[in-house]
């Protein structure tokens, strides 16, 4: 994995928003760049995606263009910080078969209701955001 990283996070999501601002305070390196995938000029076409697909689940990009996706976007994320921190810490237990097998199925829940969670603001009051399809 090469650094930095793009991470495309849905802003309109709360606890999305709250974790990524969470993820910035501690980005001392700068090895993140964070994208809103809901900012009006983001185009996931040019990144070789669907906005749906971008909506389905958390995606990194490292450096060489390589796309993660869900449990392994957090793997990734946690790697950019130092080797003693909670995060990596963290990386390193979900990497283990069991935990990794909950972490995953953990995710896929949250990702596929997270649709339900309160807004942060009103950009999916018109439905575009609606994660049912």
């Amino acid at each position: 994995m090469e650094f930095p990283l793009q991470i495309f996070y849905d802003g309109s999501c709360m606890v999305c928003s709250a974790e990524m601002a969470k993820y910035r305070e501690y980005d001392h390196e700068g090895k993140l760049i964070f994208i809103n995938i809901k900012a009006v000029d983001f185009c996931a076409e040019d990144y070789g995606k669907t906005q749906a697909d971008f909506m389905a689940r958390l995606h990194v990009r490292d450096a060489a263009g390589i796309f993660y996706t869900g449990v392994d976007a957090f793997m990734a994320i946690w790697q950019a910080y130092p080797d003693c921190s909670v995060y990596r810490l963290l990386s390193a237990a979900v990497g283990f078969p069991g935990i990794n097998l909950l972490s995953r199925g953990a995710y896929s829940l949250f990702a596929r209701y997270r649709h339900l969670l309160p807004k942060a603001n009103d950009d999916c009051r018109d439905g575009s955001c609606d994660l049912r399809h």
